[in-house]
C-alpha cells in the first residue's frame, strides 16, 4: 500500500529489453533507501514495482513486464523522470489516501493552465473509470494523491478538475504536464468496494449472520 504523497523524483537511466519487458536502472538520489531491501515495493509514476537490486549509494533496478507497458505510461524511455514512494509500513502517517499502486488506466491531458500562483490541471479519464469519480473525491495522477474539483461525463470519457499549489509543482514531476500528455490514473479504493457493493448487491456472500 501507498499514501500518494511522493517521497522524492528519480530518473531511470537505463532501460534494457528482455522477453516478456523491460529492466530499469533507476537514479534515486534524493529517496532515502537505508531501509530497502531485495523485493520491497517502490511505486514510480503510480505504478508498483518490486525492487530486484540494490546498487548503492542511490541506485537499484526493477523489472517491468509487457503487460504493465500496456498499461501505464511514463516507464519505458532513460532520461524520464519518475515519482517515487516507498511501501507504506505499519506505524507510518497517512497523509495521502490508501493507493494501491495499480493503474486503472492512462489519461490524457486536456490544460494545464496557471490560476495566480496554482495550476488548474483538466484531465480526461477513459469512460470505465468514470463511476468511481466525483468532486470533492480522490484520485492519483502519476501516484500523487490529488483531489477532484470539478467532474464531468462527455462523449470522449470523464473530464475532471484539480488545483496544483506550488509545493506539488515543486516536489513532484506534475509541473512538467502540458496539454496533450498521458498519465497514469489510479481511482479511490474505497470507490471501487462502494461500486461493488452497489451493482452486486444481489450477490449471495455465503456469510451467515451471526
Amino acid at each position: 500500500m501507498f499514501t500518494g504523497i511522493i517521497q522524492a523524483v528519480g530518473q531511470i537511466e537505463d532501460v534494457k529489453a528482455f522477453d516478456g519487458g523491460v529492466q530499469l536502472t533507476v537514479n534515486a538520489t534524493d529517496l532515502d533507501l537505508f531501509n530497502v531491501v531485495l523485493g520491497d515495493s517502490i511505486a514510480h509514476n503510480g505504478a508498483c514495482m518490486t525492487v530486484i537490486e540494490l546498487i548503492p549509494p542511490c541506485h537499484y533496478k526493477i523489472d517491468v513486464s509487457d503487460e504493465s507497458l500496456r498499461c501505464t505510461v511514463g516507464l519505458s524511455e532513460a532520461g524520464s523522470k519518475v515519482n517515487l514512494e516507498k511501501a507504506l509500513r505499519l506505524g507510518d502517517m497517512l497523509g495521502g489516501h490508501m493507493v494501491s499502486g495499480h493503474v486503472d488506466g492512462v489519461g490524457k491531458v486536456i490544460s494545464f493552465e496557471p490560476v495566480g500562483e496554482n495550476r488548474e490541471l483538466v484531465i480526461c479519464a477513459p469512460k470505465n473509470l468514470a463511476k468511481y469519480l466525483a468532486a470533492k473525491g480522490s484520485v492519483v495522477v502519476n501516484g500523487v494523491s490529488l483531489t477532484t474539483n470539478t467532474v464531468r461525463d462527455t462523449a470522449e470519457g470523464c473530464v475532471f478538475s484539480i488545483n496544483l499549489i506550488p509545493h506539488t509543482l515543486t516536489v513532484t514531476t506534475l509541473g512538467q504536464l502540458a496539454a496533450g500528455a498521458s498519465v497514469n490514473l489510479e481511482i479511490d479504493l474505497i470507490a471501487r468496494y462502494v461500486e461493488r457493493m452497489v451493482s452486486s448487491g444481489n450477490v449471495q456472500t455465503g456469510v451467515t449472520p451471526s
